[in-house]
């Protein structure tokens, strides 16, 4: 049997997740936007959803709305560009982001938009008064920051960055790429004095093509395409009510969980670390446990090629990766690891966990992790 751990990119959907989202599916089949009963049904379970999402980015007052995407990518663009569609000034994101915020950042730039990167420091964290210099420097209208790099799993000072560009460039849109950090890190849109917030359905044991995203009321974005009017205009087309109840339940499973993942998933790494060392593997933790996810361990390989390492442990039933999905096959260097400066000799491989990341597997897994790594280094 295969051993999954590979969390980080994406999740197997969780049994009741998926009983809901066929639930809705076999009794709640109509138009949300009908007058008639089914129309109704289907609109009820969205609307749970919705105060299940809420609830779960500590938003139970309502001071920000829900708009259903298809995923995090689309909630990225409905605020980056919307965002900067509507007001002036500058684009101001970290040299970090997902490619989700990259690209949109480098159409604005063919617009003629001035994009400014930042670059964190050698442990991968941005410094707030680098950002809020280089969104004052550009009078920035949007400013977006990944809160968990998906590469090394890096947490950034979201709050800290906020309040610091809010005293430099107090009209500017705040946006934060939460992909990675919902379901792993305790996460209040209330406190955190941002303007939105993306996640993503299937980084939390939800469907592939669902995500969300936060807007905070009183925020203003052009809609990237217009329709029948729903969502108040800025997702035009017809909800899709059972993969809204699904991220709801989702959602709510993962906070509820929090506390005791965290706890589990750091043991977890504890764990891989204690193997490997026990064997005699040379490696290296790229971030430490106070600045990293508790999902997402780095480790560094010295002499080891990461794309050798990673196709050996899939011969072997075994599956990681070595960075960003969705940057996996580019041979360009990560930004992520350059930020560290991770030298080139040194292969990387990311292991995650998810819910149904059992410890037995991960013993399993390292062991194996080892006798590559063992043989690759020769």
């Amino acid at each position: 049997m295969p051993i999954y751990l590979d969390n980080a990119a994406s999740t197997r959907i969780a049994d009741d997740v998926l009983a809901l989202m066929t639930e809705v599916m076999r009794t709640a089949w109509g138009n949300p936007s009908a007058a008639h009963p089914q129309g109704a049904a289907a609109r009820g379970y969205i609307e749970v959803a919705r105060t299940r999402l809420l609830a779960a980015l500590g938003d139970a007052k309502h001071t920000g709305e829900v708009v259903w995407t298809s995923g995090c990518t689309e909630a990225d663009a409905i605020a980056v560009l919307g965002a900067a569609h509507v007001r002036g000034g500058g684009i101001v994101l970290s040299s970090i982001e997902h490619a989700a915020v990259t690209a949109a950042a480098k159409k604005l730039a063919g617009d003629g938009r001035q994009v400014v990167q930042v670059s964190p420091g050698k442990d991968g964290v941005l410094d707030p008064d680098d950002v809020a210099e280089a969104a004052k420097n550009v009078s920035a209208g949007v400013v977006s920051i990944v809160m968990v790099q998906n590469e090394i799993g890096t947490v950034q000072p979201i709050a800290a960055i906020a309040q610091a560009v809010r005293r430099a460039v107090p009209t500017a849109h705040i946006h934060v790429d939460a992909a990675q950090a919902f379901g792993k890190l305790p996460i209040d849109v209330t406190s955190l004095d941002i303007d939105s917030l993306a996640i993503a359905g299937h980084k939390l044991h939800a469907p592939k093509g669902v995500g969300a995203l936060w807007l905070r009321n009183g925020v203003i974005v052009e809609p990237l395409w217009i329709g029948g009017g729903q969502q108040r205009g800025l997702r035009g087309g017809t909800q899709d009510a059972p993969s809204a109840a699904a991220l709801g339940l989702a959602a709510d499973h993962a906070v509820a969980q929090l506390s005791t993942e965290r706890t589990r998933w750091l043991e977890l790494a504890s764990r891989v670390e204690q193997i490997l060392t026990d064997k005699g593997a040379t490696f290296r933790r790229l971030v430490p446990d106070h600045r990293r996810s508790p999902h997402i361990l780095a480790l560094g390989f010295p002499k080891v090629s990461a794309s050798a390492l990673r196709n050996v442990l899939s011969s072997r039933g075994v599956y990681i990766s070595t960075g960003s999905s969705c940057a996996e096959r580019d041979a360009k260097p990560s930004a992520a690891l350059a930020a560290i400066e991770l030298p080139e000799d040194v292969g990387m491989a990311r292991l995650s966990f998810g819910h149904d990341t059992t410890t037995a597997e991960v013993e399993a897994a390292t062991d194996i992790l080892a006798e590559v790594v063992a043989d690759l280094s020769r």
